[in-house]
């Protein structure tokens, strides 16, 4: 049995940070029940590109769910949904701060309903400060917390990080913050709220640029692929692509050399230590890259396999899928349904996303449901009540 089956989790999120954190609920046995707007549901049921009628941006965040079609605004929406609160265990949203206020589902109001739900609240900068009413997107959190003018070549423009990391990072937060809570309850029986800030998560993994600014009184330069403090830590040319190295310490620059049966290299006064490798790191790379100018990319990876060199392959996204430990980690989910199953003629007969990564060795996670429809399930959960 996954370890959260029996715990009921309402998810008034949409987008990405939110539905990141209750599929992964989800997926540990949690009863999620997405409440959505009758009308069109979460903004990225409308995401494409399209499989079936489905966004694929939806299908890769709403596993392990069931979708509930309400109007909160509504009496009987309303009166559903406190009906749904009352034996739940978590409450987790995503509005702007107060906003839940006037519907009458903000925390003090929610926590006298049922004083033991946990309740979680996901914004762009948290519950409290003065951006606390601002909304804030991914793109907009990488711009105020420094991550964009660390990231791209240094007489480039700051470049966003191609993925939202910033929601993302935030998910993973709100789930820690939900199962301590969780723990706390068995001692207390009570709830409380848990407070989730987009721009306190990506903040919170700004260390070495914090770092460098407090050592320096100077903040970090972008350095493109480089690294600020080690070299060679970073992507080089092979004849058939990129490879990525990373010799972080000075054990494995003498390994890097022996593998290339290149003595040379390791006694260039120039490269000696980590600190001439970097004040010398344009040279360096070309170094580096003449020699790997003769070898492919699998070659290189032999070579520095047996000598315990940190290496990979730059892939794309096709070739990262491709990876063997992909399939011998389970790291992709294929789940079955039909049209018939919900009655919607677009919706895909399989369904393709990312598994979960947390491996437990005896209660492991069970992605049982794909992604819903819109609706699919708000006929059985309000008969259920």
């Amino acid at each position: 049995m996954p370890p959260l089956a029996g715990l009921r989790v309402i998810d008034l999120t949409r987008v990405v940070a939110g539905p990141f954190c209750t599929m992964m609920l989800g997926d540990m046995g949690a009863e999620v029940i997405k409440i959505e707007e009758p009308q069109h549901g979460d903004d990225t049921r409308a995401w494409g590109p399209f499989i079936g009628d489905f966004g694929s941006f939806y299908l890769e965040l709403n596993r392990s769910k069931k979708s509930v079609a309400i109007d909160l605004k509504a009496p009987e929406g309303a009166g559903a949904l406190r009906r749904l609160i009352a034996d739940a265990d978590v409450l987790i949203e995503n509005f702007r701060p107060g906003s839940l206020a006037g519907l009458g589902f903000d925390y003090e109001t929610v926590s006298a309903m049922n004083p033991r739900l946990i309740y979680c609240s996901i914004s762009g900068y948290g519950q409290t400060g003065p951006c606390a009413q601002l909304p804030g997107y991914d793109a907009v959190i990488q711009g105020e917390a420094g991550i964009m003018d660390m990231t791209g070549v240094p007489d480039g423009a700051p470049t966003r990080v191609g993925v939202a990391i910033t929601d993302y990072l935030a998910g993973l937060y709100a789930s820690q913050g939900i199962l301590l809570a969780l723990h706390e309850r068995h001692a207390s029986g009570r709830g409380q709220h848990v407070d989730i800030a987009l721009f306190d998560a990506m903040l919170s993994v700004m260390r070495l640029p914090l770092g460098v600014l407090l050592a320096t009184g100077e903040p970090p330069t972008r350095v493109g692929n480089d690294h600020l403090s080690i070299a060679p830590y970073e992507p080089l040319r092979a004849k058939d692509g990129l490879i990525i190295v990373a010799v972080a310490n000075p054990r494995l620059w003498i390994r890097f050399c022996a593998a290339l049966e290149r003595p040379d290299l390791r006694e260039d006064p120039r490269f000696k230590t980590n600190a001439d490798r970097v004040k010398h790191r344009v040279e360096l790379k070309q170094a580096i890259e003449a020699i790997f100018a003769a070898f492919t990319v699998d070659e290189l990876t032999r070579r520095f396999e047996p000598f315990n060199v940190p290496c990979g392959r730059v892939r794309n996204m096709r070739e990262a899928i491709e990876h063997p430990q992909v399939e011998a980690r389970q790291l992709l989910v294929e789940q079955e349904r039909s049209g018939a199953a919900t009655g919607t003629a677009g919706t895909p007969a399989k369904i393709v996303t990312l598994g979960p990564v947390v491996k437990l060795s005896r209660t492991p996670a069970d992605p049982r449901l794909p992604p819903p429809a819109l609706g699919e399930h708000t006929e059985k959960v309000l008969a259920d009540l």
